[in-house]
């Protein structure tokens, strides 16, 4: 396994990082615990997570399956988007992130976060306030780093100015969307990042398995994969994203690589990346996922990559997910 700093900070995390998001949904208990162990076993130490993944239950299978292991994992979670039907149920106020860290850590059995990430920004809370909130957790041994996710560059470069000026911890790192059918990332955000040394954690690497190959114009939904368990997600099933797979598949089986391989090793190779977090609802899906470690793009396939998805530069991103 590779391991890279987050951001500028001095944490190391593994190249390639844990998804959480199928866990209790479309991974049971036992299948979580299994692919969690195979990830260890593996080199993999960092796990990602949220307050709301699968209503919860994400955080409460990592924290059953991570007993006796806690040590071994760089152990992220997030907060701020909804959570609840009561008006303090979301965002990133300071009564909100504290609410929610404590049940966090409660389902994840254990008495700190190793990075605690806002999952979206909060245009009706003072940053500041987000901010000094953080900033109390880290004093408090609760919170090791703090991260953003869903953030736009202004407002993380607003963030690490406030957090300048106010002598407030600052963030080490950026959760979006970023994959070859998403390079939006590359106009504004991946210089910034690169500019304040903030790691940026690609989610989505694989267009929600629209990079795998699984999908094909024309053909039927395959049984078992997102589009039939969440059927919301079929509206990412458009004609420009699905060629994209085909073009990443032919190339990948030229190469003799899977397109879930290559596309994942494309996107650690990116500037300002520091882990890609990537699911998995069984553990052969990890192994492929593995294989990522072990390609060298040469300039050919890498020119290749680049002019089949230079489209999705100035395309609108893949997904996003903000507060209203």
């Amino acid at each position: 396994m590779n391991y890279c700093r987050l951001g500028s900070s001095g944490l190391k995390v593994s190249k390639l990082g844990l998804g959480t998001n199928a866990f209790g949904k479309r991974a049971d208990q036992e299948t979580s615990t299994r692919i969690i162990d195979h990830a260890l076993d593996h080199g993999i130490n960092f796990i990602d997570t949220a307050n709301i993944y699968a209503g919860s239950e994400s955080e409460r299978i990592i924290g059953q399956a991570l007993s006796g292991k806690r040590h071994n994992v760089v152990l992220a979670t997030k907060a701020g988007l909804v959570n609840g039907q009561g008006p303090n149920e979301r965002g990133s106020s300071r009564y909100h992130l504290l609410q929610e860290l404590e049940n966090s850590l409660k389902r994840l059995k254990t008495d700190y976060v190793d990075l605690y990430q806002i999952h979206t920004f909060d245009p009706h809370t003072p940053l500041e306030e987000t901010l000094r909130t953080l900033d109390d957790l880290m004093s408090s041994g609760k919170v090791r780093y703090i991260g953003a996710s869903n953030y736009a560059a202004w407002e993380i470069m607003k963030a690490l100015g406030i957090s300048e000026l106010k002598g407030y911890a600052r963030y080490v790192s950026t959760q979006t969307s970023y994959s070859l059918a998403d390079r939006t990332p590359e106009l504004e955000l991946v210089p910034l990042c690169l500019d304040q040394g903030v790691g940026i954690i690609p989610y989505f690497p694989l267009a929600g398995g629209i990079l795998t190959g699984k999908y094909s114009q024309g053909s039927s939904t395959p049984s078992g994969s997102r589009a039939e368990t969440d059927p919301n997600f079929n509206r990412f099933l458009e004609d420009h994203n699905l060629k994209l797979g085909q073009q990443v598949s032919q190339l990948a089986a030229e190469h003799g690589h899977s397109p879930s391989a290559l596309s994942l090793a494309w996107l650690m190779n990116r500037p300002a990346v520091s882990t890609v977090i990537v699911g998995a609802t069984k553990t052969e899906q990890l192994d492929d996922n593995l294989k990522s470690l072990e390609i060298e793009i040469d300039e050919t396939l890498g020119s290749s990559l680049d002019e089949v998805s230079n489209g999705f530069v100035y395309a609108k991103p893949f997904a996003t997910y903000r507060l209203g």
